[in-house]
C-alpha cells in the first residue's frame, strides 16, 4: 500500500512546485497592456497641458497692476514650494491663460468676481486646506455661501496682516456680526479687545472647527474654550457648580455686558433664574425689593457676600460654596 501511495505523493508534490515556478515568473513579467497604455496617455498629455500656460510675463503685459500689488505678499514668495510664484504664477490661481489670450472676448478665464462662491473656495482650498483651514467645508461661513474673498483680497488687502478687505479684523467682523462686535464697547467689556491685545479670532476660528459647533478656537466646549486664559477656574473640585462646568456664557456674556464681571444678569436676578424657589427665601427680587424693601441683597457683591467660591470649592464643608 505504501509503495502505491509513494508515486502519487510525488505527484502531488512536482505540481505544486510547477504552479509556483509559473507564478514568479508571472510576477515578474511587464505590467498590463492597459496599465502601459494609461502611463502613455499621461505621459502624452503633460506637454499638451503644459502648453496652455503661458505665463506671468504674459499676465502682466496687461495686468501690470496686479503685479505690483502683489509684491511683498505671501503669495508671491517663489521660495515657499506651496505658493504660486513657486509654480505656475497667475495661472495657479486664475487657471491656463492661452484660451484666454488668444481670445478677443477676453474670457477663459477665472475672474473672481464673476465666479460662485463655492467655486472660488475650491480655487482656495486647493492649497489652504491644512490647518485653520481644514473645517471650511462645514463651516458656518461656508454654508452661508460666503467665500474667501468675502474677507480676504490678494491683490487690493486693506490690512497688512492676513491680506484682509478691511483695516482691522473687528472692523471686518462687525460687517455680519454687528451686535458682538457692539457688545465690545460696553462699559464692562472683555478688556484687551479695545486694546488690541485680544481679537475675534483670538477665540474663534472664522474657517470653521472640526470639534465644536461655535467655531472656537480652542476645545470642544465654551467652558474649555476660557479655561485656556482663565485656567484658576479649571476644575475639578470637590463640589461643582454645574453652570461652571457646562458653559460660562450662562452667566457671563463674553462680548461685554452692562454688568459687573460681565455677567448677562445683575445678582441676584442672575442667581435666581435658577435658584427661585428654594433655600433661604424663596422669595423674587424684583422692581418692588428694590425699590421698596431695600433687600440687603441687591448691594454690594449680593449672594457672593456669603457664597464666594461661586466656580466651584475644595473645602470639605463647601457644599454651598461659602469657603
Amino acid at each position: 500500500m505504501t509503495q502505491r501511495l509513494y508515486p502519487a505523493a510525488m505527484c502531488l508534490l512536482a505540481a505544486a512546485l510547477a504552479v509556483r515556478v509559473v507564478n514568479a515568473r508571472t510576477e515578474g513579467r511587464a505590467a498590463p497592456i492597459s496599465s502601459v497604455v494609461t502611463q502613455a496617455a499621461a505621459q502624452a498629455g503633460a506637454p499638451a497641458q503644459a502648453a496652455e500656460y503661458v505665463g506671468s510675463d504674459t499676465c502682466t503685459t496687461c495686468h501690470s497692476d496686479k503685479e505690483q500689488s502683489l509684491k511683498g505678499t505671501p503669495h508671491s514668495q517663489a521660495a515657499n514650494p506651496r505658493t504660486p510664484a513657486a509654480t505656475h504664477g497667475c495661472e495657479s490661481c486664475h487657471g491656463p491663460g492661452k484660451a484666454h489670450v488668444d481670445d478677443d472676448a477676453k474670457g477663459h478665464i477665472n475672474k473672481f468676481g464673476q465666479m460662485k462662491p463655492a467655486a472660488i473656495s475650491e480655487t482656495c482650498l486647493s492649497c489652504h486646506n491644512r490647518g485653520v483651514h481644514a473645517g471650511w467645508e462645514n463651516s458656518k461661513h461656508a454654508q452661508r455661501d460666503l467665500t474667501c474673498t468675502t474677507c480676504h483680497s490678494v491683490h487690493s488687502p486693506k490690512s497688512a496682516a492676513r491680506q484682509l478687505v478691511k483695516p482691522t479684523e473687528t472692523a471686518l467682523c462687525q460687517t455680519c456680526h454687528r451686535l458682538q462686535v457692539t457688545k465690545t464697547e460696553r462699559a464692562v467689556a472683555h478688556m484687551p479687545v479695545r486694546e488690541g491685545k485680544l481679537s475675534c479670532s483670538s477665540c474663534h476660528n472664522p474657517h470653521g472647527s472640526i470639534t465644536n459647533v461655535k467655531a472656537l478656537k480652542t476645545g470642544n466646549s465654551v467652558a474649555e474654550l476660557c479655561e485656556t486664559c482663565h485656567a484658576e477656574m479649571r476644575g475639578p473640585t470637590l463640589f461643582e457648580h454645574a453652570p461652571v462646568r457646562e458653559n460660562c456664557a450662562t452667566c457671563h456674556d463674553p462680548h461685554g455686558s452692562s454688568n459687573d464681571r460681565m455677567l448677562v444678569v445683575r445678582m441676584p436676578m442672575l442667581c435666581q433664574r435658577c435658584h427661585v424657589a428654594s433655600s433661604h427665601p424663596s422669595s423674587v427680587y424684583d422692581n418692588n425689593a428694590i425699590t421698596v424693601k431695600k433687600s440687603n441683597r441687591m448691594f454690594g457683591r449680593s449672594c457672593m457676600n456669603c457664597h464666594q467660591m461661586i466656580h466651584g470649592s475644595n473645602h470639605p464643608s463647601g457644599q454651598f460654596f461659602m469657603r
